[in-house]
């Protein structure tokens, strides 16, 4: 089995605060889903809205990342797979769809140190 990461944009407009329960049970069961699969490496965190952007030669640090961007990334999970086709498929069981957000899916390289 191969290592992704699935980051997770967008997804958030709009949520209404009574179907905030109804949203995170269907993240818990797909999670469920993927642990009795044998897919989840690591659940990861949700990440904070802020943060600081560390950028170019002179290494300029900026407030970031910026909330009006469309490619925030709001968290991340690591999945066991047989290559990357699998991984995309088993993103699109992923609760942030019924909200418009995306699943980026991204191999981890191995590196040989």
């Amino acid at each position: 089995m191969n290592e992704f990461v699935f980051l997770y944009r967008g997804g958030e407009h709009g949520r209404l605060p009574e179907r905030a329960q109804q949203i995170m049970q269907k993240w818990v069961a797909w999670f469920k889903e993927l642990t009795d699969k044998g897919h989840l490496k690591d659940m990861g965190q949700p990440l904070e809205r802020s943060g600081k952007l560390v950028s170019g030669k002179r290494k300029t640090v900026t407030d970031g990342p910026f909330a009006e961007a469309k490619d925030v990334i709001g968290g991340y999970t690591l999945i066991l797979a047989k290559d990357v086709n699998e991984a995309a498929e088993l993103a699109k069981g992923c609760p942030i769809f019924e909200a418009e957000g995306q699943v980026e899916v991204r191999p981890i390289m191995k590196l040989n140190m």
